[in-house]
């Protein structure tokens, strides 16, 4: 962050969406920083900060450890913004009730306002909000005053003038919130004032000026899968550090989409790399995860393999300490439970994320993330900045473990053949009909079981193979993706046709939540 930038503090006390909040923020332009909701406030306030938003919580106000802001939150003669946790935990300091909801609020609500506020300008004076909470205000605090309610009468907007304090009992960061981001917006330049001084030009600037003061002159060794993440990584550390500190190794895991290896061994030499390592290891792979069927154990072993075949490879070319770069973003940090307060739960460990061996490295200060502040959409144009050709920026995500976790059940080569097959035939039947870049990410998933079906005039079981697309922002919410009937019948018809182990073909219809976007 740059010193005179005007920017908002988010208290992060443990929401799955706390970075949501901050992306919203930045997308109009404002620079948002997130700290531990529990962070005293000489730790992170100063002249630059125009506004504080509280976050919400898993927590409820009356658990033995729910966490509290630093006191002087309040006293800093900026306004603040609670949202449902924040607002509970606000109202509850100030001599409010917080009572369980008799009726659990949780999804699309609609909010009414009852009053003016300058949050609300530009809204009806009804809409649409998202609800997830089961505490809420019984009775205001002294001094307080409504400015909306739901449709359960359930208080929806609150202001506390003394504090220059204003809580929503819903969550305007997340998409389902009709104008959820203008909200923010009217708190973050109206109420607070701030300056839309923010951009992904300006974030490159000081991630380049990081990345020089912490790497030096020791070498960098990054894990490059050629997808969007970790190309825009090579990219930033190519363009950033002298070109023989760069050091790029793809390990072939055979858990890779077709042809990827050697679409990827090519996108790797048009980057400039001087060093550059093409790692065959499916053998290895493949024999690890022999057997293995629970999810988190796959990630935990293709994650710590990964770190035990680049130590071994990079330990006949490079000497001395390196450090190890990685495309972790936001998303990865969040659903592993690596918030930054300490009251985040853990959805899903990412194998980049919460490998013991990826920690040690962490935790001795040898890992470099220069994509961790950011979302997928932030990163794609990162990696438009940067000179990247739109064919590898606009790649639908896919996972470091790979098909390891679209494959559901035991991992074998044979799984991977027709995972790999189906999923090619599922994209190119995208491309071919204009939908891929409609899309934000799509794949097929191997499912552990196998259904009865004909093959000509015979009785056959066969696999069944599940399609999932969906439509997001930045990964942290999503819906499914609406395909035309026909299109998913022609789909399926060439799936089990070309793929005679495929016997039946199912489509995904869980948005997010209540389900992630990968099965695994």
């Amino acid at each position: 962050m740059n010193p005179g930038m005007d920017r908002i503090v988010i208290l992060d006390f443990g929401s799955q969406t706390t970075h949501l909040i901050g992306r919203r923020i930045r997308e109009r332009g404002v620079y948002a920083e997130i700290v531990s909701g529990t962070a005293p406030v000489d730790q992170w306030f100063d002249g630059d900060v125009r506004g504080i938003i509280l976050s919400g919580s898993p927590a409820s106000v009356y658990d033995s450890d729910a966490p509290r802001p630093d006191p002087r939150v309040y006293e800093q003669n900026v306004p603040v913004l609670g949202i449902c946790y924040g607002l509970q935990v606000t109202a509850h300091l100030q001599g409010g009730e917080i009572s369980r909801s008799e009726s659990r609020e949780y999804g699309p609500a609609p909010v009414e306002a009852v009053s003016n506020s300058p949050l609300l300008q530009g809204l009806s004076s009804r809409f649409v909000s998202w609800m997830s909470h089961g505490d809420a205000l019984k009775r205001l605090p002294s001094g307080a005053r409504e400015i909306a309610v739901s449709g359960h009468g359930v208080s929806a907007v609150v202001e506390i003038p003394e504090l220059s304090f204003v809580g929503l009992q819903f969550h305007p960061e997340v998409t389902h919130t009709e104008q959820g981001g203008l909200i923010l917006d009217n708190f973050a330049t109206g109420v607070c004032s701030a300056r839309r001084q923010w951009s992904v030009e300006n974030y490159l600037e000081t991630l380049q000026e990081d990345i020089l003061r912490r790497v030096e002159d020791r070498p960098v060794l990054l894990l490059i899968s050629g997808g969007v993440d970790s190309s825009v990584v090579a990219a930033t550390l190519l363009r950033t550090l002298k070109p023989e500190q760069v050091h790029l190794m793809y390990i072939d895991t055979g858990l890779m989409r077709k042809n990827e290896s050697v679409e990827i061994g090519a996108a790797l030499k048009r980057l400039g790399a001087r060093h550059l390592y093409l790692v065959d290891a499916e053998e290895r792979f493949l024999t690890a995860l022999a057997g293995v069927i629970d999810p988190e154990e796959k990630r935990h072993i293709i994650g710590d393999l990964f770190i035990t075949v680049q130590e071994k490879e990079v330990s006949r070319r490079l000497t001395g300490e390196y450090l190890l770069a990685q495309g972790t973003l936001y998303t990865d940090l969040i659903e592993s439970g690596h918030g930054t307060g300490n009251a985040a739960k853990r959805i899903k460990s990412h194998h980049n994320v919460a490998s013991p061996l990826v920690q040690a490295k962490r935790e001795a200060g040898l890992v470099v993330e220069p994509l961790a502040a950011l979302y997928k959409d932030e990163v794609r144009d990162l990696g438009r900045l940067l000179g990247l050709p739109e064919e590898i920026v606009g790649r639908h995500p896919f996972p470091g473990p790979g098909l390891g976790v679209r494959i559901l059940g035991e991992v074998t080569q044979e799984r991977c053949v027709i995972l790999r097959e189906a999923d090619a035939l599922y994209v190119q039947a995208l491309r071919d009909a204009g939908l891929y870049d409609e899309i934000w990410q799509a794949f097929a998933v191997l499912l552990p079981i196998r259904s009865v079906g004909v093959a000509g005039d015979r009785r056959a079981y066969g696999d069944v193979i599940a399609l999932r697309a969906i439509t997001s922002r930045d990964g942290m919410t999503a819906d499914v993706y609406g395909f035309q009937p026909e299109f998913l019948r022609n789909l399926a018809a060439s799936i089990t046709n070309r793929i005679p182990q495929v016997g039946r073909v199912v489509y995904d219809c869980s948005g997010k939540p209540p389900a992630t976007i990968e099965w695994e």
